[in-house]
């Protein structure tokens, strides 16, 4: 049986909008979530669901696999 861990990444959040694009360390916050959610060995694929552009765009960018969702 294979795992398949999703990561949802909305760019609206409630107390701060762009969030996950903000920058720490050099890197998107959502890149920091993406690479230690790979560490974990239970998972065999990892995808980042979003509903927003600029989100996908930067997931596309660190080499994430990343869907589309409404």
């Amino acid at each position: 049986m294979e795992i398949l861990g999703i990561i949802p990444a909305r760019y609206s959040s409630t107390r701060f909008k762009g969030k996950l694009l903000a920058e720490l360390c050099g890197k998107p916050v959502i890149q920091h979530t993406w690479e230690n959610s790979s560490k974990a060995k239970s998972i065999d694929e990892l995808i980042i669901a979003t509903d927003d552009q600029r989100i996908y765009n930067a997931a596309k960018g660190f080499g994430a696999k990343v869907i589309y969702t409404s």
